[in-house]
């Protein structure tokens, strides 16, 4: 029977009466500062235990490598599968590879487009995007009020890979609360993708200083990127004092950029707890125990007033 566990009850996983001893993963690719945390935190906590080996492999941001990880995990006898989606469309064949093997597979950080049909024997554990977006953009609001620019402020958006369902969640996070009565003044006035990557928002962010464009915020669907925007708004001689930025992951080039003042509000995504749930679960599924096939961790509003709370945590 499927069961859905919404919230923090991460400790429902946190047992297992029975070790796996061997686990593929298949992150999407190892180039990325919150993804580098998250798998760091699957080989210390499997440390840890005794009789756990996980086999990590970098899909490189390719698909159909992705998926000839997992056939091959498959049929070297692995116990179970974790997968960091390279493209969370792509997952049903991901599933179908793992099911149709009887090998448990766990999807982790990304949430696949077939979450609501798993098989029984698969899992999803990450955070509930729809809150990223919108803690991210609600405080954007509050600071711009703040500034007194409630009457009117103009705001642009940098999108992840748009074939990531975290991408496109956040971004309609971000237009859901300029829909409401309290954000409405709030106009998006450029939203392009710099696809997670801070090199690429930095070009992005030259491209449209260039271009003459005003703007009160940047409001960015991850940190790399509100940090690759923010070194190219101080090349071009932009002060941070007034520019507001926000960005998604609270990694630790983020809480330095919030430290020096450069960057305004971050969220915290939990990585480390993010790829121990992610462990367990697999764990749990391949010892034949029920898990739950939904756990959210949640998401928290990172800011200057609270940054000690999170700087040694991703």
């Amino acid at each position: 029977m499927k069961k859905f566990l919404l919230g923090a009850a991460l400790s429902a996983l946190m047992t297992s009466s029975a070790m796996a001893e061997k686990i593929g993963v298949s992150m999407a690719l190892f180039d990325d500062n919150f993804l580098t945390v998250l798998r760091n935190g699957m080989q210390d906590y499997a440390g840890e235990l005794d009789g756990v080996d996980l086999q990590i492999e970098d899909a490189q941001n390719d698909v159909g490598k992705q998926l000839n990880q997992i056939q091959n995990f498959i049929a070297s006898g692995v116990d179970a599968v974790i997968v960091n989606p390279v493209d969370t469309d792509a997952t049903v064949a991901m599933s179908k590879a793992a099911a149709d093997a009887g090998v448990p597979l766990v999807y982790v950080n990304r949430e696949p487009v077939n979450v609501d049909d798993l098989p029984d024997n698969q899992a999803f554990v990450a955070s509930d995007e729809r809150e990223s977006g919108t803690l991210e953009t609600q405080e954007i609001c509050r600071l711009l009020k703040e500034q007194g620019k409630g009457d009117g402020a103009q705001i642009v958006v940098m999108m992840g890979e748009l074939s990531n369902q975290a991408a496109r969640q956040r971004t309609q996070d971000i237009h859901d609360v300029i829909a409401t009565d309290e954000c409405s003044f709030m106009e998006i006035i450029e939203e392009q993708t710099a696809n997670w990557n801070r090199t690429e928002a930095a070009d992005l962010m030259t491209n449209w200083l260039s271009a003459g464009l005003k703007f009160d915020a940047l409001v960015s669907n991850n940190d790399e990127m509100a940090i690759g925007a923010i070194q190219a708004m101080k090349t071009a001689g932009i002060s941070m004092d007034e520019m507001l930025v926000g960005g998604v992951d609270a990694t630790q080039d983020a809480l330095a950029a919030m430290e020096a003042g450069d960057l305004d509000v971050t969220v915290f995504q939990d990585a480390a707890g993010q790829g121990k749930g992610a462990v367990d679960a697999a764990l749990k599924l391949a010892s034949g125990e029920d898990v739950d096939q939904k756990v959210y961790i949640p998401f928290q509003l990172v800011t200057p007033e609270n940054i000690d709370q999170f700087t040694s945590k991703n």
